[in-house]
């Protein structure tokens, strides 16, 4: 490993190196919320290891900054274990190698978990810092932020103390945001019963690639194609014209927060109605590609026969498939409404999978108006039971509506002009962040989230910028001196 120890702010990077020696994907936290418990005990600071793992420090406040609000430091101290395929990397017992590649931080093979690793640094640093004026500072490190936000889900009420919070999750330096989505899993379960395929007819592999995908919230409003949405318009028609069997098909990411960049089928039609089909399927496909032509370009509709299948969907079964497919919702539902670039709604078709004679159907919804989330997630499910199909929510995190007038956006704002001699974009993200969670159970906390230019996140290729990491310290340093009094 390059030693990182050179680099300034010296303190914050020799604690990252720090946490690039200790395993912390995901769900395996324990070694590190260890370990953060024993830096906060050892400095003798009042120091808490919730029953999630979740670590609290406190520090009281320097000689003279005692008058001043109490700031909550947060990151989450998990990572996203992604590593290159040739990789041999054991996320739970090797440390990360990162080095240094001109102004860039990365990591041999493995993501560098600098998200969120360099938030917990830099609290790190503050929390041993004996030079650095402040008042009291109170630490949160969450855990499994990436899984699901299960960390600051289980995060009690009472465990906080401070008035104003400073996420350091976000990962473009000059945006300050100030406002996220909240989301729910609504998911569908098409039960079938398999009958045998019908002797004699050419079976087909129907595929949709080439797409971009993307984020299901960042991304959803930029008008790309969603390929279970494209298949299911190829199928639906057919099915009509055709006496299509369907015997497979799936689409989509596991992790269904991401619009889904490929689809597949497995079909069969009576010989009788092969050329009609193909040429079918050739006609509707160049019109399905002529609509994409400008957001997703790359898009490819393909059919290759196949071998065969033992078994087709019962017919039924296939009818009510394809309908709720077409008609449950996927992209913008709406925009905020004094921020008009902003999605504040949205739904996103993530997921399709086969197992056990069932399809199983995985949608998102988001807003950051609660009451706007379970509407559509509400719409989602009526489309279920109209169909008689089972459907069931799960994963509901609360939104964070943007306060345009909040104090420490002001300060904060006003010291990134005053350091940098630009004006910083405030705005609001349609994902997830922790600071949803925290608002919905500390209603009264003024929040901000900001951070170092990080690229290519969740990915082997991430990496963190060196310059802006000690920009964003400085900036911190700032914010801390002028926190507003009690």
């Amino acid at each position: 490993m390059s030693n990182l120890n050179q680099l300034e702010p010296k303190s914050v990077w020799g604690y990252f190196s720090q946490l690039c020696d200790i395993p912390r994907p995901s769900k395996h936290e324990e070694k590190i919320s260890l370990f953060l418990e024993s830096f906060g005990k050892n400095l003798g600071l009042e120091t808490i290891r919730d029953q999630a793992g979740n670590v609290i420090i406190r520090k009281p406040a320097t000689p003279g900054m005692e008058n001043r609000r109490m700031v909550i430091l947060q990151g989450h101290m998990d990572m996203v274990p992604d590593k290159a395929k040739d990789s041999t990397h054991d996320f739970l017992k090797d440390p990360i190698e990162a080095y240094v590649d001109g102004d860039w931080i990365k990591a041999k093979g493995t993501t560098l978990g600098a998200d969120n690793g360099i938030a917990v640094a830099m609290a790190m640093a503050l929390l041993a810092a004996k030079d650095i004026p402040h008042g009291p500072i109170e630490a949160l490190f969450t855990v499994d932020e990436e899984a699901g936000m299960n960390g600051v889900r289980a995060l009690a009420t009472n465990s906080l103390k401070g008035d104003i919070l400073l996420n350091l999750d976000s990962e473009e330096e000059g945006s300050f945001y100030i406002g996220c989505a909240g989301g729910v899993d609504t998911d569908m379960v098409v039960s079938y019963q398999p009958e045998p395929a019908s002797a004699g007819d050419p079976a087909y592999q129907l595929t949709v690639s080439g797409l971009k995908g993307g984020h299901s919230g960042g991304d959803i409003h930029l008008g790309r194609g969603n390929a279970i949405k494209i298949l299911n318009r190829v199928l639906w028609q057919a099915q009509e014209q055709f006496q299509l069997r369907l015997a497979a098909i799936q689409g989509g990411s596991p992790i269904h927060n991401a619009i889904a960049r490929d689809a597949t089928a497995v079909l069969t039609v009576p010989a009788t109605e092969k050329e009609a089909f193909l040429k079918y399927v050739k006609t509707f496909a160049e019109a399905i590609q002529q609509e994409y032509t400008l957001t997703d370009a790359g898009l490819k509709i393909d059919i290759v026969e196949t071998k065969s299948p033992q078994n087709v969907m019962d017919k039924m079964a296939q009818d009510k498939l394809l309908k709720i497919l077409c008609a449950c919702p996927h992209g913008v539902i709406d925009m905020t409404p004094d921020m008009p670039e902003l999605v504040r709604t949205s739904t996103n078709l993530g997921h399709l999978r086969m197992e056990n004679n069932q399809v199983i159907i995985y949608t998102l919804q988001r807003s950051s108006v609660d009451s706007l989330r379970d509407e559509v997630a509400r719409m989602v499910y009526s489309i279920a039971q109209l169909a008689g199909v089972k459907a069931t929510w799960s994963n509901v995190y609360p939104g964070w509506n943007p306060n345009l007038n909040s104090p420490i956006v002001k300060v904060a704002k006003e010291i990134f002009q005053k350091m940098y001699g630009k004006t910083p974009e405030v705005k609001a993200i349609h994902a997830g962040l922790e600071c949803g969670f925290i608002g919905d159970k500390y209603p009264n906390l003024d929040m901000i989230s900001y951070g170092a230019e990080l690229l290519h996140v969740h990915s082997p290729d991430e990496k963190l910028n060196i310059s802006s990491t000690k920009r964003i310290w400085d900036l911190t340093l700032e914010i801390l001196k002028n926190v507003p009094v009690k």
